[in-house]
């Protein structure tokens, strides 16, 4: 028998208080925006002969790469995210699993696709055991794949909006418990960000780990500095919730400004070369807000909100491309669901999860 498990898992932008959710800063709130294209995770599970566990094919289709590896066995093989997913969940006796995984934005765009990656993966892999897909549940699993197993610098807000969908505020009690709940936005206003808010790549990839050591080593020296800007961070995020809820895009593009400049005070490497360059470019063309995506360093992205009307973005799109030949903004729209899971067997009948 074979069965064909399918889940989807949108990236987020504008993550307004990034930072707030790491173990050095304990606790903190943060502000996202969930969008598609995400990622899609393919597992297609078929009765294997009796033995020993069969070894799983893994294809990381944005990079080319097919292979074979068997959970359990070290050192990591090629993608140690995706071996340690699969592995965090386990497979099932008698099951041989060819698995494709694809993201829909570039790997390294700062906008948490590796924690989407990791939470369709064990959306998924929890369907072939019978496990729902709770949404708090799979943040929380995805997350210890990145801290436990793999030893990573990483903040719980990604996987949370992965889970979860739609516009967030995430507030983080005291590292790792976080509890999200759904920003209110319109539908006024959610067509305004769908029309007004460009997620702009910087046309390189964006390595966190490097940037992570950095600000905290940055933190132990300057403590109060340090301080004061994840405070900051704290309120840009609080800030952002309450003027989407108001309606108020020109008050979120404020708190975006805020965010990026206490970004700026918590490392100046933060906000990095390319993004120093489309930021003076928008800015001089009237963008409301701009905000530098993930932990920022230097390539990855920024989330950039346009006034109004199609020729202020068309202006801005243009500022953009002359900015950096390597830029380009990538289309998206907001995803109002986060981890979809759907399974289909033989018969062809799929049912949703």
């Amino acid at each position: 028998m074979t069965q064909i498990i399918t889940a989807t898992a949108p990236v987020r932008t504008c993550d307004c208080g990034g930072w707030t959710d790491t173990w050095f800063a304990r606790h903190g709130a943060v502000f996202n925006v969930a969008v598609n294209p995400g990622v899609r995770v393919v597992v297609r599970a078929n009765d294997a002969p009796p033995g020993p566990p069969a070894a799983v094919t893994l294809r990381a289709e944005n990079f080319g790469d097919c292979y074979a590896f068997l959970p359990g066995t070290r050192p990591w093989v090629r993608h140690p995210l995706l071996e340690a997913a699969i592995e965090s969940v386990g497979v099932p006796h008698g099951m041989a699993l060819d698995v494709s995984v694809r993201s829909g934005v570039p790997p390294g765009a700062a906008t948490g696709t590796s924690a989407a990656v990791c939470v369709a993966l064990v959306g998924a892999l929890r369907a072939l055991w019978g496990r729902n897909a709770d949404p708090d549940e799979v943040a929380r699993a995805a997350h210890a794949v990145e801290v436990d197993r793999l030893g990573q610098q990483s903040g719980v807000q990604d996987q949370f909006a992965a889970a979860h969908g739609g516009i967030s505020h995430i507030g983080i009690r005291e590292y790792p418990a976080a509890a999200r709940r759904a920003v209110a936005a319109s539908d006024d206003v959610r067509g305004a960000l769908e029309r007004q808010l460009l997620l702009v790549y910087l046309g390189r990839t964006h390595d966190s780990s490097a940037v992570h050591q950095e600000v905290i080593r940055s933190l132990g020296r300057t403590d109060s500095a340090g301080s004061a800007a994840l405070d900051d961070l704290r309120r840009a995020a609080d800030a952002a919730r309450d003027a989407v809820e108001a309606g108020s895009l020109p008050g979120l593009g404020e708190a975006m400004r805020a965010n990026t400049e206490a970004q700026r005070r918590l490392h100046p490497s933060l906000v990095g070369a390319d993004a120093r360059r489309v930021i003076a470019a928008v800015a001089a063309r009237g963008a409301l807000g701009w905000k530098v995506n993930g932990a920022g360093g230097e390539g990855g992205s920024l989330a950039v909100l346009c006034p109004s009307g199609s020729a202020a973005r068309a202006a801005i799109e243009g500022a953009i491309a002359q900015a950096s030949a390597g830029c380009q903004v990538l289309p998206t729209s907001i995803a109002l669901a986060g981890l979809e899971v759907s399974v289909a067997g033989n018969s062809g009948r799929e049912e949703a999860g």
